[in-house]
Order: structure tokens, then C-alpha cells, then sequence
């Protein structure tokens, strides 16, 4: 099994700003339309989010990239091409991993940070060569609307996303720059993709993450440690 350590959502190149938390609610905002796309800020309701993170570069009207997808079955809907596409298939990516949604995040008056945010369990991986679903036109999947390159892939599956922003689901060490994490004690130095430079792991507890990327894949085969974080994560996403 592989636990993808996926990044999504506002930071600084994309969008302006970190995503809000809002009333202990972490709030992932979807980034600005790069390509296809039938939804607004202001559809979903995160016009005046958005209009705050980017500083009033977006407004209600501008378009979002809304992917990942969390829908109302407890379903998520992730749409995934190019490079980052075919990292995902050079490690293996299948059935039965699980994509662990991660972003940069500010409370009021807080400093910015990184946080798990919600979760992915594959159950399904849908190649858009040959036409998108229905379903997911109908939704407005972006990368159901139009390709967003050769080897676009929806992964869907069981997925939601928390309702507090706890520590448990934090990654950046307190009072650390967003991207210093203090990793999971599974993770060994070089485990992980994208990482694999040993100063990354210099510090005990630590790991200096990449400044870009999207997919970061842990390979964990049947080892119980890091099935057992996973189940804490997702509990902690689920909690009510």
C-alpha cells in the first residue's frame, strides 16, 4: 500500500495567500481556473474566502479549479495528468492506496502552516482518453470538461475532509517555517518520493519537505506503524 502525501489548494504561488481556518474549520480553497471549468467561488460559497486570501484578485465571478471533489455520498473525485500523473504511475500508484490532501493554512492572527485537510481511499481509477463519464460531466469535474493533458486520470473513491482544524492533523513543526514538518516516526529518511536528498533528514523528528510538487509517495507495503497513523488520520478527519 502507498500513502500519497498530496498537495492541493491556496499557498502563495497559487492563489496568493494560505487557505483559511475559519471558526476552528480548516477550509481548503480550490485554486484559480487554469484550464476548463464551470464553477465559481462564488458557487461554492468561498467568494469572500477567496477574495481575502488573494488580497481581492478574485471575486465571486472568477472561475475555480474545484478538484479535488468531495461530494455529499462521501465520495471524493480527484482528477490528476502530466508529470504529476506519471510520477503517480512510476510508483505504483493502485487500488487500495490512499491520498492524504494536504495544504498551507492560517488561523487569524496565526502564522502560516502545513495540514493534512482530507483523504482519498482508491477504489477506482477512470483514464479520460477514451471520454469522461457522465457523471462527472454532469458535476463539472474540470477534468471531466476537457483534457487537461494525454494521460488525465480521475481517481475516485471513499474521501471527506475534517471539520476542525486539530493538531493531530497538523505537519509543520510549531514555530517552524510551513515546509520543516515534524514526520511521522514511520517515515524513515528517504521514504518517501521527492525526498530523496539526506539533508532533508538531517534533524531528528524533522523532514525539510520540497518547496513544489504535488504527489509525495510513501511506499508502506504491509508495515502496521504507518496503517495504524493512517487510521488515526482518517478517524481525525471523520470526527465529527
Amino acid at each position: 500500500m502507498r500513502i500519497i502525501f498530496s498537495r492541493k489548494g491556496f499557498d502563495s504561488a497559487a492563489g496568493g495567500g494560505p487557505s483559511p481556518i475559519v471558526d476552528g474549520r480548516p477550509i481548503s480553497l480550490p485554486i484559480p481556473a487554469g484550464a476548463a471549468s464551470t464553477t465559481t467561488y462564488g458557487d461554492l460559497g468561498l467568494d469572500k474566502l477567496a477574495a481575502q486570501a488573494s488580497r481581492g484578485k478574485l471575486s465571486s465571478d472568477d472561475l475555480c479549479h474545484h478538484d479535488p471533489m468531495f461530494r455529499d455520498d462521501g465520495t471524493c473525485w480527484f482528477g490528476q495528468c502530466g508529470a504529476a500523473q506519471t510520477h503517480l504511475e512510476r510508483q505504483g500508484a493502485e487500488r487500495g492506496d490512499v491520498f492524504v490532501f494536504f495544504g498551507l493554512f492560517r488561523a487569524a492572527g496565526e502564522q502560516p502552516h502545513h495540514r493534512i485537510f482530507g483523504y482519498l481511499r482508491v477504489e477506482e481509477m477512470i483514464s479520460l482518453a477514451g471520454g469522461a463519464p457522465q457523471e462527472c460531466v454532469d458535476a463539472g469535474h474540470p477534468h471531466a470538461l476537457a483534457m487537461h493533458g494525454s494521460n488525465d486520470v480521475i481517481w475516485r473513491g471513499e474521501g471527506r475532509t475534517a471539520s476542525h482544524a486539530s493538531d493531530a492533523l497538523r505537519l509543520t513543526l510549531p514555530g517552524a517555517n510551513p515546509s520543516v514538518w515534524r514526520r511521522p516516526k514511520w517515515l524513515k529518511p528517504g521514504g518517501l518520493s521527492y525526498h530523496d536528498r539526506p539533508s532533508r533528514w538531517a534533524k531528528r523528528g524533522q523532514l525539510q519537505s520540497v518547496a513544489r510538487g504535488q504527489e509525495f509517495v510513501a511506499d508502506v507495503g504491509r508495515r502496521k506503524e504507518p496503517r495504524e497513523w493512517l487510521d488515526q488520520v482518517i478517524a481525525e478527519i471523520n470526527r465529527s
